[in-house]
């Protein structure tokens, strides 16, 4: 029996409270950020996955596993060929195909239909952008009332950016012209990952089921005068340092310039 898993934590709690909508959002944040393992009829050749179809009064699924241990209790200790792919990337195809997801069928407390419908809503949820303005800051303070289910979601996320920025500072500040808000600031971001942060804030705060909610994004070299004023004010996340290990062969869906197909 494997370990608990954060999907199964995060389908246990949804299932303990069902009217919460936070829990069922933060289920669906595990899930679209977490790797699984897509059961597939025949081996890909990189550029198309074909998937087992499974049709059911409830519609068509495609099964997927979020350990490959629990793929292969599924099949019965059977070799199947499989592809591996993040949530997102997982939920994207198959709500161009319109299809359903069956996710840890009969191996796992977090066993669940996710119907196509679910699917497509989560996407939908996934494609919401952050916008860009411009804004001068005139006075940064410490963070005050923010909800503790945000800064538990800022922590989760950041914790999955290894290697983006060297850390984020969370800090209330006063904009030129009275504007006031909060601010999510990053020092020493890689080149190019400005997007991917940025879209990463803007999940978190939509997933943490805070309505009506805004948290503004900016990006410091540490050499500028800023960076010193937010480490004196702000909430410090540091971000984990990129893993160093040999990437031998890019996983299905991992370049979205050359996204796969479903056949």
């Amino acid at each position: 029996m494997t370990e608990e898993t954060l999907l199964d934590a995060a389908h246990a709690a949804m299932e303990a409270a069902p009217e919460d909508g936070a829990a069922r959002l933060r289920f669906y944040e595990r899930l679209a950020d977490g790797e699984l393992f897509l059961m597939l009829a025949e081996e890909s050749d990189g550029d198309a996955l074909i998937p087992e179809i499974f049709d059911l009064s409830d519609g068509r699924f495609v099964l997927a596993f979020d350990r490959e241990e629990r793929l292969s209790a599924f099949s019965g200790g059977q070799v199947v060929p499989y592809a591996s792919l993040s949530g997102r990337a997982l939920a994207r195809l198959l709500a161009a195909q319109g299809l359903g997801l069956g996710l840890n069928l009969e191996v796992a407390p977090s066993s669940i239909l996710l119907p196509a419908e679910a699917v497509a809503w989560l996407v939908e949820t996934l494609a919401d952008t952050p916008t860009e303005t411009e804004a001068q800051i005139e006075e940064v303070a410490p963070p005050a009332g923010l909800p503790e289910a945000l800064l538990g979601a800022l922590d989760t996320k950041l914790a999955a950016a290894a290697g983006l920025a060297r850390a984020a500072h969370l800090v209330a500040v006063t904009y030129a012209g009275g504007g006031r808000g909060h601010l999510l600031a990053f020092t020493a971001a890689a080149p190019g990952a400005e997007p991917a942060l940025a879209q990463a804030v803007a999940e978190a705060l939509t997933f943490s089921g805070i309505e009506a909610g805004a948290l503004d994004v900016a990006f410091f070299a540490d050499s500028d005068p800023m960076a010193a004023r937010l480490e004196r004010a702000g909430l410090r996340f540091d971000l984990p340092e990129p893993a160093r290990a040999e990437v031998l062969r890019a996983a299905p869906g991992s370049d979205p310039a050359r996204p796969p197909i479903l056949r």
